[in-house]
């Protein structure tokens, strides 16, 4: 997947030497926790000592899905263009979040079946509109796969070239839990049962019903099968989008916030074909969406928080995106024992 884009390692004297800083700062060592943690990934994948978290581009990926035909989720498609409106108008969840902590927006036409205006904030990928319903066929083609991972890499990267250290994933697809619980059965063999849960607000005979439709789905291609081969099958295309970002922003040295259920499965795609972009890659929070949790442990991943989230847009990023500003902050200002003229331990 995108073997084109090569992805730099981490440079072991600077890691040895950004350890050796943080253990000097005036506290005990390993006291900050996972602030600790984060200043550290921050400086290795920024490639310096002194890194920083701003700017930060958030990419909103949105998509429609074939699959939604079948009764897969409580909402119609067309929701999915109107919330993209929401987005550009700067009235959702992810806008005001953005906002507040000074954080610039792409919202990305992945696949939008309906149509939309012109906007600054608005690039469209131009592939297709909307995904094949993969009951019946595969969502997309290995060509439209391509297009959209490559698509994806570059809106990483250019962002990365102007300037942004941090890239966020979002995204809003009306049936894209569905695609994702797909991608992740087949992927890592988890449940359809333990995946499903109710997406958008889907009740429990929703989530049923949703659960016995993705098991058919399921069973139309056997067995586990490679990121690209999972992608074509099921879509969707903001999430091959996404995935491409991923490996497109960690080529390009840039730390990656993954959001929630979604997200998460498009990360899971990108991270099997890629498993060296896992450490440019931070995982904003745990969703209160069910298979989060088994997709988190599949990948040995302990995200960053836990806020009964699940509303995507990257709302999960945009928390979690100021506990990057204070881990650099913490390596770069806060004072060792030494400038202190604090005792060390004994």
């Amino acid at each position: 997947m995108l073997s084109n884009l090569t992805i730099r390692p981490f440079d072991e004297a600077l890691k040895a030497k950004t350890i050796a800083a943080i253990d000097i700062k005036t506290k005990p060592p390993g006291s900050l926790g996972r602030i600790e943690e984060l200043a550290l990934t921050m400086s290795l994948c920024q490639n310096t000592s002194n890194p920083v978290a701003d700017p930060a581009r958030l990419f909103i990926f949105a998509g429609d899905h074939g699959l939604t035909a079948e009764g897969v989720s409580a909402w119609p498609s067309e929701v999915t263009t109107q919330m993209v409106l929401n987005f550009l108008s700067g009235g959702a969840a992810a806008n005001v979040f953005a906002r507040t902590n000074g954080v610039n927006i792409t919202v990305v036409d992945a696949g939008v079946i309906g149509d939309l205006p012109d906007h600054k904030d608005l690039v469209r990928a131009n592939i297709r509109k909307g995904t094949r319903n993969a009951m019946a066929e595969d969502a997309m083609t290995s060509e439209e796969v391509s297009k959209a991972l490559a698509f994806g890499a570059k809106l990483a990267q250019d962002a990365v070239t102007n300037g942004a250290k941090v890239i966020l994933l979002g995204e809003m697809g009306i049936g894209n839990t569905s695609s994702a619980t797909l991608l992740a059965h087949k992927l890592e063999g988890l449940s359809i049962d333990t995946l499903t849960g109710p997406g958008a607000g889907l009740d429990a005979a929703g989530v049923n019903r949703k659960a016995d439709i993705l098991t058919k789905v399921a069973a139309r291609r056997h067995g586990k099968l490679s990121p690209e081969q999972a992608l074509c099958a099921f879509g969707g295309l903001e999430i091959a989008c996404m995935a491409g970002a991923l490996i497109g922003a960690a080529s390009a040295g840039a730390v990656v916030m993954v959001d929630g259920f979604i997200a998460s499965a498009s990360a899971l795609c990108a991270l099997r074909a890629r498993p060296e972009a896992a450490i440019y890659t931070v995982f904003s929070h745990r969703s209160k969406e069910p298979g989060h949790r088994a997709m988190m442990d599949a990948i040995g991943i302990e995200p960053l928080m836990d806020l009964d989230l699940r509303l995507g847009e990257g709302t999960g990023t945009l928390l979690a995106f100021p506990l990057l500003r204070n881990a650099c902050a913490m390596l770069n200002e806060m004072a060792t024992f030494e400038s202190a003229g604090v005792s060390g331990k004994e």
